[in-house]
């Protein structure tokens, strides 16, 4: 955590994910924004995959499955904006993962070769 302050009621906390790692496979009902500091890669928000790069800014809604992936041989760090009151991760059971696996490119994100 990088900020923290009650009177805004918002969080700033900064994440980083080796080369090739990537973050949890989550979703709440909280919402919030990310921003790419480091490196490259790709996110999954929902149903969407799409490519990030530094500076790039990403809106993750309530209750959307997201994930972030370092994909290009070096760490991807992103700072991430949240209510300080916020729920906890919730994680995918096998019916949700079947269910984002059924989506080609969802299931080409999830599991690499």
């Amino acid at each position: 955590m990088l900020f923290h302050e009650d009177s805004l009621a918002c969080e700033l906390r900064y994440f980083e994910m080796d080369a090739n790692g990537y973050s949890t496979l989550e979703r709440h009902e909280h919402t919030h924004g990310v921003m790419i500091l480091r490196g490259s890669g790709e996110c999954l928000v929902g149903d969407e995959v799409r490519r990030v790069q530094q500076f790039d800014l990403v809106s993750i809604p309530s209750m959307l499955w997201h994930q972030f992936r370092a994909t290009n041989g070096e760490p991807l760090g992103f700072l991430c904006m949240v209510n300080t009151q916020r729920d906890r991760p919730q994680l995918p059971s096998e019916d949700d993962l079947n269910r984002l696996r059924s989506i080609p490119a969802i299931a080409r994100f999830l599991d690499p070769s």
